[in-house]
């Protein structure tokens, strides 16, 4: 157990003494508690002013009722709430529970009984604030690929002492089979995953959950803090969107039964509601939307290689296409039912006096273009698909087209009318973003006038840019990025890590924390980068 988890968190420390501390720490106890049933910990999400839900899984030969437990103190000398709720085969033998009754902004204890008096490890959740509330600081992770190596990031703000919530924005987990990605030479000797093939079959992704599930750190900062979590592609396969997926053929079955087995299983083992959208209410300080933009009403990702082929002049085609079909406004990402609750959460959350509008969410928002000089980024070995793939980007930039048609950058009709509600709203939007494995900070923009600040997180393990230019340093690539994309402030292209969100009534914190590294356990980091955007401004500050 490494040192970092016994700093977990100074003040409480302080409140409960050693003893106190060392019953949330001791490995002793979760290894009993695994040897008797339960297998992977314990883990909440869904908080409210007065609720939450707690999760667990009890394997057993038969359904198992559990007695569940709230506490204000380790001890649990007094029940300050609780429940029963049943571990069912027919669910993996996962059990969720939701909790009411509780006082707002508060942090408990919790823990679920078996029938034969065996417990589970103690967690510990934190209802959300309500009224006025002075700071909230949330922890932004996506992209967690667990044989690329360690989960330090999940290591490092497990030590924290200063996270109210986690906010995972998906790419929890991969789809891949062994081999794919990464490469057997790239993967991590002792980060193996079940099962070895690709996940398709209800059985194939409630395996990869308890793989993922079984490493340490993740059950670690499950156990200390509560989640909201959103998938993104992975958890179901590669580019996913409302009709199948670019990692999906025919020959792996009906793309719906896959589809629902993926979200089956997701609800399974995630500390999870079961609507697809949702939003959270941080006292007067934050409205916190977690809204979907992967499977529910998502069109078809455009390919610019469909687009070129069988064109004379490539150029040309772009060009066309970039004038018409590109800004088609019948393209949906999200729908129209999703974002008539956005657009209307934004203006309420606004009309109600709260300070910030927070949209966590899976893709990338801000506008990135591909420069010029990443022609020669690549080297002059590479195959012929990696050739023509930057060529053809080169071609695209010169029409105007964006570098990645998997993000909003995609779909421009849609993120304009999102942009322009919050416009219209008068909302200090904050977009919180995965999915590109690197950390960028946007000023998002719509009709020549600001429209919030964009905090695009690192990836936890998934590699990035530097993965693909080796040879090519940090300071260039970003430097090339910026130049060709005019909303872009900064960005880290090269590291792996987690974003901390800290929220006061007149101004937004991003810090992007950079691990020293993800092929050995060590939480350690190499680095901080911070930046802050005022109230009223919708930018980040010079």
């Amino acid at each position: 157990m490494h040192p970092l988890w016994h700093e977990i968190d100074r003040r409480l420390l302080i409140k409960l003494g050693t003893a106190g501390l060392a019953a949330l720490s001791l490995p002793g106890a979760a290894k009993a508690a695994m040897a008797q049933g339960f297998t992977h910990g314990v883990a909440s999400g869904e908080p409210g002013a007065h609720s939450v839900l707690l999760w667990t899984r009890y394997a057993a030969a038969n359904d198992t009722a559990l007695t569940v437990e709230l506490s204000d103190t380790t001890d649990f000398a007094r029940i300050a709430a609780g429940g029963s709720v049943t571990a069912k085969g027919e669910n993996d033998h996962s059990a969720k529970i939701a909790i009411d009754g509780l006082d707002p902004g508060r942090w408990y204890f919790y823990r679920f009984v078996a029938p034969d008096g065996t417990k589970s490890v103690t967690g510990r959740t934190r209802t959300l604030p309500a009224g006025p509330t002075r700071a909230f600081t949330i922890a932004l992770f996506s992209c967690a690929n667990l044989p690329f190596g360690w989960f330090n990031a999940y290591a490092h703000a497990a030590a924290r002492s200063d996270v109210d919530l986690v906010a995972h924005v998906g790419d929890y987990l991969y789809e891949y089979r062994v081999g794919e990605y990464p490469s057997l030479k790239d993967a991590l000797p002792g980060r193996e995953i079940q099962p070895t093939h690709e996940m398709v079959s209800l059985a194939d992704y409630r395996l990869r959950y308890a793989a993922y599930r079984a490493d340490p750190d993740l059950q670690r900062l499950h156990a200390l803090f509560p989640m909201i979590a959103q998938w993104d592609d992975h958890e179901f396969a590669n580019d996913v969107w409302k009709g199948g997926a670019e990692n999906h053929n025919e020959g792996e079955g009906d793309w719906r039964v896959r589809e629902a087995a993926a979200e089956r299983a997701y609800r399974e083992w995630m500390p999870v509601g079961d609507t697809r959208w949702r939003h959270y209410q941080a006292g007067d300080l934050a409205t916190i939307f977690l809204p979907e933009t992967r499977i529910t009403a998502r069109d078809r990702p455009f390919q610019l290689g469909e687009i070129l082929e069988g064109k004379a002049d490539p150029a040309a085609a772009l060009k066309q296409f970039a004038e018409s079909d590109y800004r088609d406004p019948a393209r949906q990402l999200m729908g129209a039912d999703q974002e008539r609750w956005l657009f209307d959460g934004l203006a309420q959350s606004v009309k109600s006096g709260t300070r910030w509008q927070v949209c966590a969410q899976q893709i990338v928002m801000g506008s990135l273009f591909t420069p010029p000089e990443s022609r020669g980024w690549f080297g002059a070995d590479q195959p012929d698909y990696v050739r023509r793939r930057v060529e053809t980007a080169q071609v695209a930039a010169r029409a105007g087209l964006p570098l990645n048609m998997d993000s909003w950058d995609g779909y421009p009709a849609a993120r304009a009318r999102l942009l322009a509600a919050s416009q219209r709203a008068g909302a200090d939007l904050v977009t919180l973003s995965g999915d590109s494995h690197n950390a960028w900070a946007f000023d998002l923009t719509h009709d020549h006038r600001p429209a919030g600040i964009e905090i695009a997180g690192h990836s936890v393990t998934s590699p990035g840019f530097e993965a693909y230019t080796p040879g090519i340093s940090d300071a260039t690539r970003v430097a090339a990025l910026r130049a060709a994309s005019p909303q872009l402030q900064w960005a880290n292209t090269a590291d792996r890590g987690y974003v901390t969100v800290q929220l006061t009534r007149e101004r937004v914190t991003a810090n992007w924390h950079s691990v020293e590294t993800i092929r050995s356990h060590r939480p350690g980091l190499k680095g901080t980068h911070s930046m802050t955007a005022t109230r009223g401004h919708r930018k980040y500050d010079a």
